[in-house]
């Protein structure tokens, strides 16, 4: 069986290499490695992930203390204004610069500010009318503290959803990996089915092409009536036809394949598969386990239920009884024509006050809102309950499925092993004139597509393990997990 299905591949690949100057061998590894570097998809996810990344670092960097700096470093004003009691004109000339230092610090567990202002200013006024003119300086020192009342925690719920977020980008980083991967096997498998159908064409073509001549020796001899010849001449076109077919399937699904790798179309690939067999012993219920624990697109879920609860919280705040505590301490420094003796008899200040938002009729509209945000939860949360039912359904299957093509492994490469003695012995009848050449063709044919077929069960095979592992985010083979090391080692902690 291996013999003959290696003996196939590489005449192919011998074949294929002696026709281009520099042909590229592709192992599956090597082929996802190339496609996880260059695949446009997963760039852009690459993208929105950091992006993530740094939305969230920059939300973290605003809970700390912030420093700002205003100056205006000079202002002139020169205006005209209508004195209404004196009915006259007056003209006033005014120069200002001032300078002022803010230090503020959110509280993030009681969603407060507390900051200290430094405000630093000088005023130089002239008024025409009166001729009196004023040069005055002013520090003024502050602390304030702002606390909402009976409201949400608005910092932590921002942050919270930027972490959220940040993993949500993550989930679906990681899920298009595990696409790329499913999607890049398949068509690695798909060029190799097409590479090893133009391998059997060619070697069919290659028996015609023997038939053909022992037939026609045989009918220049006499030996043979001339019918077969015409026979094996309709033999040796329709599988000259079968190569040409073969050809531009196998061509097609190459640039296909390149094309979803990011290579450049005029690299000349040769696939080169792992085709063994190895029977992986799966345990249902352990593999619905695997799944339920692991699966992103439940995580997902759960994120989805949890941003619902945020906008649940929000709506209820939104027009509801609130309230606001607000404090301010300082001292204030006034002097005149210059600066010196204007700490000598500093003012204090204070201003504290509580405020409260009442709201008395809505005509329902906040009620509705909250009723809305928690029918969009109930159904996420129906969505979230049947998601698990389907990952529980396709788990099972596939547990079911894989036993049953691994049988399947076994009845085809019987069936192979089997056409390919059948096909020699009636060779032998062929060669000797005891068989026709339409009848040997039967059997070439039956040949042809049990070597086609053992083919495909091992495909099909190596795929569902393929699936069985994307399903359950664990690697029945090596008997590992597979879920994603960035998002197990918490990159989005609070």
């Amino acid at each position: 069986m291996n013999k003959i299905i290696t003996s196939l591949f590489i005449a192919s690949a011998c074949m294929f290499a002696a026709n281009v100057n520099a042909q590229e061998m592709l192992t599956l590894d090597g082929a996802l490695e190339y496609a996880y570097e260059n695949s446009p998809s997963l760039l852009q996810s690459k993208l929105s992930m950091e992006q993530s990344e740094l939305n969230l670092k920059a939300q973290r960097a605003s809970l700390k203390t912030q420093f700002n700096l205003d100056l205006n470093a000079f202002q002139y004003t020169r205006q005209n204004s209508y004195d209404n009691f004196n009915s006259q004109w007056y003209l006033n000339e005014n120069m200002t610069s001032s300078l002022s230092l803010g230090i503020s610090q959110p509280i993030k567990w009681t969603n407060g500010t507390i900051s200290l202002y430094n405000d630093f200013s000088w005023q130089n006024a002239t008024s025409h009318s009166t001729g009196k003119r004023t040069n005055s300086f002013q520090h003024d020192m502050s602390l304030r503290i702002d606390q909402p009342l009976f409201r949400y925690n608005e910092i932590k719920m921002n942050l919270r959803e930027l972490e959220l977020s940040l993993e949500n980008a993550q989930i679906n980083y990681a899920m298009q990996q595990l696409n790329i991967e499913r999607n890049v096997t398949s068509a690695f498998y798909q060029v190799y089915q097409n590479q090893k159908s133009l391998a059997i064409a060619q070697d069919e073509y290659a028996n015609q092409k023997q038939n053909y001549d022992i037939i026609n020796n045989k009918v220049n001899a006499g030996l043979s009536a001339k019918e077969e010849l015409f026979q094996a001449e309709v033999n040796l076109l329709t599988s000259e036809s079968t190569v040409k077919s073969a050809e531009m399937s196998y061509e097609s699904s190459k640039d296909s394949f390149k094309q979803m790798l990011g290579m450049d179309l005029n690299t000349d690939i040769i696939v080169l598969p792992n085709t063994d067999v190895e029977p992986v012993s799966i345990d249902a219920n352990l593999a619905v386990q695997y799944a339920l624990k692991q699966r992103m697109e439940l995580r997902q879920h759960e994120i989805t239920l949890e941003q619902d609860m945020f906008s649940i919280i929000q709506t209820k705040d939104n027009n509801s009884f609130n309230g606001q505590i607000s404090a301010r301490v300082g001292l204030n420094a006034l002097g005149y024509d210059n600066p010196k003796g204007m700490y000598d008899d500093m003012t204090d200040n204070e201003v504290v006050g509580i405020s409260f938002s009442i709201p008395i009729f809505d005509w329902g509209a906040r009620k509705a809102r909250i009723r809305s945000a928690e029918l969009r939860m109930e159904s996420d949360q129906i969505s979230f309950d049947e998601e698990k039912k389907t990952i529980m359904i396709d788990v099972r299957q596939l547990c079911r499925n894989i036993p049953t093509l691994l049988d399947q492994i076994e009845i085809k490469k019987r069936s192979m092993e089997n056409a390919e003695l059948t096909y020699q012995i009636n060779l032998i009848k062929y060669r000797n004139g005891n068989l026709t050449g339409m009848d040997l063709q039967n059997y070439q044919n039956q040949l042809t597509n049990a070597t086609t077929d053992y083919t495909n069960a091992i495909i099909s095979y190596k795929l569902e393990l393929l699936n069985l592992k994307i399903q359950t985010l664990w690697d029945f083979q090596k008997n590992e997990s597979i879920f994603p090391t960035e998002l197990l080692s918490g990159s989005n902690k609070k």
